[in-house]
């Protein structure tokens, strides 16, 4: 069974952007039911496909398939709940862990989330200093849920 136990923040500052290049990702939603999220997303590319259950605490069961990005992009174009999601995504190692940092564009442009992949919900892990406010529970946060009610029409 896949699991994905991951904990989110608001991000304070940008330094870390001197710690990692970032990656362009467009993403969409063919279903942003909280009980069965499909999500349709590009990473330069290539094209993945990820099916996700109804988040219980920090955990929820995932599952994540590559496509072509001709395919996906079709996907988004065509099919995909509107706006599509576009972000700037850095990737920070730190220790065992990596933390991914959000950068959001188009409607939801001014808001910047860090989330970092544990083991277990109770695993420590190192807070870097632009680390703010946690909003793991907040389902505002939820990049299906940006869609619906994105960040500048808090």
């Amino acid at each position: 069974m896949a699991q994905e136990i991951e904990r989110k923040f608001r991000v304070t500052a940008t330094t870390y952007r001197d710690l990692a290049k970032g990656t362009h990702y467009r993403q969409g939603y063919l279903n942003s039911q909280k009980e069965r999220v499909v999500r349709i997303r590009t990473i330069d590319d290539k094209g993945f496909i990820t099916v996700k259950g109804i988040t219980r605490g920090a955990t929820r069961l995932e599952f994540e398939y590559e496509i072509s990005v001709a395919d996906a992009n079709e996907m988004l174009n065509d099919l995909c709940e509107q706006p599509i999601i576009e972000k700037h995504r850095y990737k920070v190692a730190m220790g065992e862990h990596v933390w991914e940092i959000d950068e959001f564009h188009g409607e939801n442009e001014g808001l910047t989330v860090a989330e970092v992949e544990l083991e277990s919900e109770d695993q420590e892990y190192p807070k870097p200093d632009w680390i703010g406010e946690e909003v793991t529970g907040d389902a505002r946060y939820y990049n299906s849920n940006l869609i619906a009610k994105p960040y500048n029409k808090w």
